[in-house]
């Protein structure tokens, strides 16, 4: 056997091994801690052994018929198993490494080489994965120029297959472009701060020497997280829904301004010059270790989930209050519609007919449950409620009852501290938890029953959850609701709205820090800075709906808190009255909100 051939052989058996372990590292579940990190690690020596032999093994190697396009699928699988382990870990550092290695891979054209790749089906469609992954990482990233870039590459990609293999049907990737073109288009135009959590905009100066000194008689950390959602024709791409990509952002923290500008600029060749002829460059394959911001700490785990049945979130819940560390706390957040096969009320409303149809169409369906499905048995000449009659739906239409989440499959799992994000139309029958627990008293913030707009029509009730868009940014969900959109040149008005927002949360952290009647629940999580900013956004929310609804269909329009915050941060309290106020008429919107009604 000749050294050539003995070169070409050598690397098809590394890539044979480093294509076997990747696969392994694939299928290790997304959740849970039992260690898999020597997996990880295998997999990556497997890639570095691949790399180093085709760089330095290059000519040789190219003589005997390496393909660029070859190299860029080896890098593309290392970006993935980079978005792979953060999707695990939730470690922005991995998030970040995906990216650079995909910014090379398009930089240096890998994918785009002879005329003879690019008629190649197979050769294409490893292109047309890479694109859709590099979507995906740069929109979690929120790198907004880099992803109208590859939309319009992606998109120039898939009619240039279309045309060139006319025999196939690349039905599905058209689906892939309409659905990061509906992504993109309901998401921009409402990003007015990040919605990572941000010491510059979400640390508030004044606040912060009360939080330091608030004690509780017992302190929780928040430590993982479990984001599911189930809704049929929901805004998403690929398996990441609109709300939960809102939710994994609220849940993050944001890099330092400095210390993202150094290290996501594009990794250097190993050499002066680039040369794009052969396959050529080098990336460094332990990059992720040099991209932890040493400014802000971890990132909580999150287990995100898309259209799960209800049998892999229970087990997903069960692992993760298994292994919940002493004094840490879970939120679950859980997005589905409580009636079988459809969306929520507010697309009942929009589906067809009248407002006023649909208003008592709903309001006569509520009645219905509260007196009958969401189950109240007679005990002793009392009424309770039950935690077996009402649900929330994960599963296809016309599934059977395998499919209803109920309210008591939750208890077992408050024998561990829980703060629970019920968002849906059926959200009140989960009220029931409270008192029910086993152990733990759960943190409940139950969504409205329905959403409400100034402008119904003007808002597609597909385009995510209003209650979730008040959590994870209030500001735009505030405008969306009273029909207001952002324009670039009125910025300044914007900005001061933030402000007057950030004044607010400023005055309410104090409150609550200050405070003596606050329940344990809410004083045990009140120093974790995201619990925190979703406890003052949710009194937002609550405060801003009140007075916008008809003050007669509260009960259909609010979200509820239990237990229940102090009632200094009430609705009705000077310094929550005060500043939605403040904000319409900011706006100019005062005349659609209700404040001399109460």
């Amino acid at each position: 056997m000749s050294k050539e051939e003995d070169v070409w052989n050598t690397l098809r058996a590394l890539v044979d091994d480093a294509d076997r372990k990747f696969a392994r590292v694939r299928d290790v579940p997304a959740y849970g801690r039992v260690s898999q990190n020597h997996l990880f690690h295998e997999v990556f020596d497997a890639y570095t052994l691949l790399w180093k032999h085709q760089q330095q093994h290059r000519a040789v190697l190219v003589q005997r018929g390496l393909k660029r396009w070859e190299i860029g699928e080896i890098a593309s699988r290392i970006g993935q198993l980079y978005f792979s382990q953060y999707m695990r870990t939730s470690e922005s550092r991995y998030l970040v490494a995906a990216c650079v290695f995909y910014e090379a891979i398009l930089s240096r054209r890998y994918f785009e080489g002879s005329e003879a790749s690019t008629k190649d089906l197979g050769v294409r469609s490893k292109e047309l994965r890479f694109y859709a992954r590099f979507l995906l990482v740069s929109v979690i990233l929120n790198s907004s120029e880099m992803v109208k870039h590859l939309m319009d590459r992606f998109v120039a990609l898939v009619d240039d297959c279309k045309n060139t293999f006319r025999e196939t049907s690349f039905k599905e990737w058209k689906q892939v472009v309409q659905e990061i073109v509906r992504f993109t288009k309901v998401d921009k135009g409402f990003s007015f701060r990040p919605m990572r959590y941000c010491a510059t905009f979400d640390s508030h100066r004044a606040s912060l020497p009360y939080v330091a000194r608030f004690h509780a008689k017992r302190v929780l950390k928040f430590h993982d997280a479990l984001l599911a959602s189930y809704h049929r024709n929901e805004v998403k791409f690929a398996e990441l829904t609109l709300d939960i990509y809102r939710m994994i952002q609220c849940l993050e923290w944001e890099p330092s301004g400095s210390f993202y500008q150094k290290n996501t600029v594009k990794p250097s060749e190993n050499g002066d010059v680039i040369d794009h002829s052969g396959a050529s460059g080098i990336i460094d394959m332990h990059l992720a270790a040099d991209m932890t911001d040493p400014t802000i700490p971890p990132n909580p785990r999150k287990a995100t989930l898309y259209r799960p049945s209800v049998t892999y979130v229970i087990a997903v819940l069960a692992t993760i209050c298994e292994e919940l560390p002493p004094d840490s706390i879970v939120l679950v957040y859980l997005s589905a519609s409580g009636k079988a096969g459809l969306n929520n009320v507010s697309q009942m409303e929009n589906s067809g007919g009248s407002s006023k149809y649909s208003r008592h169409k709903v309001l006569s369906q509520n009645s219905q449950e509260m007196n009958s499905g969401t189950s109240e048995s007679q005990s002793n000449g009392k009424r309770e409620l039950s935690c077996h009659d009402s649900y929330l739906w994960f599963g296809p239409k016309g599934n059977g009852g395998s499919n209803n989440l109920y309210p008591g499959d939750l208890i077992p799992f408050t024998r561990k501290p829980l703060f629970l994000i019920i968002d849906s139309d059926n959200s009140h029958a989960f009220k029931v938890l409270h008192g029910a627990e086993r152990g733990e008293t759960a943190a409940l913030f139950l969504s409205p029953l329905r959403p409400i707009f100034k402008n119904p029509s003007d808002v597609n009730s597909l385009n995510g959850s209003q209650f979730t868009f008040f959590l994870t940014a209030p500001l735009s969900a505030f405008c969306q609701m009273i029909g207001l959109v952002p324009n670039e040149a009125d910025s300044d008005i914007y900005n001061e709205a933030e402000n007057i927002i950030a004044n607010a949360f400023t005055e309410w952290e104090i409150i609550l820090c200050s405070s003596t009647t606050m329940n344990l629940v809410w004083a045990q999580v009140i120093s974790d800075p995201f619990l925190r900013r979703l406890i003052l956004r949710f009194i937002f929310c609550r405060s801003v709906i009140s007075f916008f609804c008809p003050p007669e269909e509260n009960e259909l329009y609010l979200p509820l808190c239990l237990p229940h915050l102090p009632t200094s941060v009430a609705p009705n309290s000077e310094a929550v009255r005060s500043v939605v106020v403040q904000l319409a008429m900011h706006f100019d919107v005062a005349d659609s909100f209700h404040f001399s009604d109460t």
